[in-house]
């Protein structure tokens, strides 16, 4: 499915966090965002999600649902967000539970996704006994039950360490290979963004508005080779070209605030 946002704008009291934002993800597709700390990267998130309602503006999504689809859009959230109380598996299984459906169905959808990201084995285990990366995991697992039309992801992997994120990125690629999930991937790792989107939004700081669009031309099989790896490193010095100077300015403005 595709997800179109239209004259996006978002004020808090005194403070326009969003102005005239127009985004376009196609079926299928990697939507990479990324901009300086507060520009409003996470409120455009939470708005196309449904969470949030803007002040001005439209969101649409359209498109063939994929099959067996019990939910348009599923998040992947930078601080997991799981029960403690529920083990890998129940919190897999809790939006499965808002669904009226065969038990068996259920527990076949619970199983698969934990499978899919490598958690068999992990199923009975409380997150207070999982590493950082595998509670990641269980949270990527529990949006990935129930089908989505629609993946937003934002910054799930900030708050791992570097071979974790590597692994999981692994992760993020083989999924998205299998399924091609429409996804908005919100990150401040121009790594990332690279390594994962088929095209990249650059944000200026607040108020919050698209600077540029750039298409990720580089195929993804072709990511990991010597010219893949040299072109990844041209854009890279693009992105952060586009963005240093004000995320410089958003640093100093977050820490006199």
């Amino acid at each position: 499915m595709e997800l179109v946002g239209r004259g996006i704008g978002q004020v808090f009291g005194d403070v326009t966090a969003l102005a005239e934002i127009d985004v376009h993800v196609a079926d299928g597709e990697v939507l990479g965002v990324i901009g300086p700390s507060g520009c409003g990267k996470s409120t455009l998130l939470a708005i196309l999600g449904g969470l949030l309602k803007p002040s001005r503006g439209t969101v649409e999504v359209s498109g063939r649902k994929p099959p067996d689809c019990l939910a348009e859009i599923a998040y992947v959230f930078q601080d997991f967000n799981l029960l403690p109380w529920r083990t890998a598996e129940g919190n897999v299984r809790l939006p499965l539970e808002h669904h009226s459906m065969p038990e068996a169905e259920r527990r076949e959808r619970v199983a698969e996704a934990l499978a899919l990201i490598g958690l068999t084995e992990f199923a009975a285990a409380f997150p207070r006994q999982l590493s950082g990366g595998m509670r990641q995991r269980v949270g990527i697992a529990r949006a990935l039950a129930v089908r989505p039309a629609v993946l937003l992801l934002d910054e799930p992997l900030s708050a791992l360490d570097a071979q974790t994120r590597e692994l999981l990125m692994e992760d993020f690629q083989r999924i998205w290979l299998r399924d091609r999930t429409t996804a908005i991937y919100v990150t401040h790792n121009l790594t990332e963004a690279l390594q994962l989107a088929d095209r990249i939004a650059v944000f200026t700081r607040r108020p919050g508005r698209v600077r540029e669009i750039v298409a990720v031309d580089v195929n993804r099989a072709d990511r990991a080779t010597p010219a893949g790896r040299a072109r990844l490193a041209e854009l890279h010095d693009h992105l952060w070209g586009a963005i240093r100077q004000e995320a410089l300015v958003a640093d100093r403005e977050l820490e006199h605030a």
